[in-house]
């Protein structure tokens, strides 16, 4: 069953629409979140470039928060707030030491005249979430409150819920909400729909519909509250249910309500119902959207239907709907749940002919086959059309990769693979180091080991105690007692100091 597609009107909306409430696009530069956001990805400064890097490394090597200082005020380094946002990212997506991250925020935010952007704050909540450093995280927001009410906005709302949520229950959870109530400018119904997305996301649609019941009567919900509840049932008929709730109440749902409903019919494989609500939407004069057509393709794939899956990228794009890289993600799953690799390779082609770039989900649909089917090969080749593509391989990308080269002892290849995340800062180390100490271990290679080791440290990561403790036993078996001192020494930093000799 071919679908049948109107022309798209002007006001269909890319997938990326629900990023910009918020967005703040107003001349403010205390909350310039979307200038600041756009400036990460097209740096023409190499000055800006060094000197992040230059403040980055400050903030991994120091040791303490006296040592931090100094070496901040002896560099000449001007700390703007375009330098800050960039740094605390670099922090956040490198894993670094949220301590000294945290410090370097209090520093810079306690000058005079000065403002941390929305950016900076977000990031820096994220890092400290991340961390479970929630009291940490609360002082932050109240100290920043006292200079400038306007910088705590939905999103850092949703930013420290999501990291709460992750680890706390969902009643700690909403209590951390009713907290905020002293620390916006509007608890509204915004902030309602920040709290049941962040447990959408974090715990499950039951709790954030409980929740949604339980505190609907102090906010006013309106559309996006039901979208945001729509997104993530796993049932058909629950999500049937809450769309006429939703339809009883008055509120005319939208292509983000219907996406919603298509999406959960297809990963149930009722296809023939999908399309139905496609012909609704027409009906409606609402044009199905990229969203709606990557659920459809997705939902072909579940029922073995590949080839009329990539039917619907050229079909949506005669009547003026363009694939986007999720939707040719999920057309590339298909063939690689098939098999088809030599598909799914064409796709990735026409892609790049079609002005997209693969991202690191594209490439981890290839790295899973292949470690699943042990090749190391075209997974190493793979990588290397990754890096050439200038596509960093993001956490799953490495383990896979590591996982690999650990199964078959290719300690060359992991070597190269931990050099690259040290020099260009992807992947994690934290869980990328287990493996790969496990395997310089088993293959006796203690001095590598024993660099990586410090390469970590230096990036303010601590390796693990398994790792340490591996790492210590060959130590002292070589007799490298000096060395191990010096390992043990270097891993005071983190905390507690690390004993090098067991006690009897």
């Amino acid at each position: 069953m071919m679908m049948i597609l109107k022309p798209l009107s002007i006001q269909s909306l890319p997938r990326y629409i629900s990023i910009i409430p918020f967005l703040d696009f107003s001349s403010n530069p205390r909350n310039s979140t979307f200038l600041t956001f756009s400036r990460f990805f097209c740096s023409e400064n190499p000055q800006l470039d060094n000197d992040v890097e230059t403040i980055f490394r400050i903030i991994s090597s120091s040791t303490s928060c006296k040592d931090l200082k100094q070496s901040l005020k002896s560099t000449k380094v001007f700390l703007s707030n375009e330098l800050i946002d960039r740094v605390l990212r670099r922090v956040r997506f490198s894993h670094g030491n949220p301590v000294q991250a945290l410090e370097f925020f209090h520093y810079t935010g306690r000058r005079r005249g000065f403002y941390h952007t929305s950016f900076s704050l977000d990031t820096m909540l994220y890092v400290l979430g991340r961390s479970r450093m929630f009291g940490k995280l609360f002082d932050v927001l109240l100290e920043v409150r006292r200079k400038d009410q306007t910088i705590i906005t939905p999103r850092t709302l949703m930013v420290a819920l999501a990291r709460i949520a992750k680890v706390c229950s969902v009643r700690q959870t909403v209590e951390s909400f009713k907290m905020f109530k002293k620390l916006v400018t509007e608890f509204d119904t915004t902030c309602f729909n920040a709290l049941l997305r962040t447990l959408c996301q974090e715990k499950s649609m039951a709790d954030a519909r409980n929740v949604y019941h339980s505190l609907k009567h102090k906010f006013q919900p309106n559309l996006q509250t039901f979208n945001i509840l729509l997104s993530g049932w796993k049932s058909p008929e629950e999500a049937e249910g809450f769309f006429k709730e939703m339809t009883d109440m008055g509120v005319k749902p939208d292509v983000v309500s219907y996406n919603c409903l298509i999406d959960v019919y297809c990963k149930g494989r009722e296809i023939d119902k999908a399309h139905k609500i496609v012909d609704r939407m027409q009906d409606e004069d609402i044009s199905p959207d990229v969203i709606t057509y990557t659920s459809i393709i997705g939902g072909l794939g579940l029922i073995g239907q590949p080839d009329k899956a990539r039917d619907i990228l050229k079909e949506m794009r005669e009547y003026g709907c363009y694939p986007d890289v999720a939707a040719y993600n999920a057309a590339i799953r298909n063939f690689c749940i098939a098999k088809r690799l030599g598909e799914a390779y064409g796709l990735m082609d026409e892609m790049v002919n079609k002005g997209l770039s693969p991202n690191s989900t594209t490439y981890n649909l290839l790295f899973r086959v292949y470690f699943w089917s042990n090749d190391l090969r075209s997974s190493w080749n793979l990588y290397g059309r990754m890096m050439d593509a200038g596509c960093l391989p993001n956490t799953q990308s490495c383990m896979f990769l590591i996982r690999l080269f650990r199964r078959q002892e290719k300690v060359d290849m992991a070597l190269q693979l931990w050099n690259d995340m040290v020099e260009k800062g992807f992947g994690s180390y934290t869980l990328v180091s287990d493996v790969l100490f496990d395997l310089l271990c088993d293959m006796g290679k203690l001095v590598e080991a024993e660099k990586c080791f410090l390469q970590m440290i230096e990036k303010g990561q601590k390796p693990s105690n398994v790792s340490f403790r591996r790492i210590k036993v060959l130590m002292e078996l070589a007799n490298k007692h000096e060395a191990l001192q010096n390992l043990s020494e270097k891993m005071t930093i983190f905390g507690r100091p690390v004993q090098v000799h067991e006690t009897k």
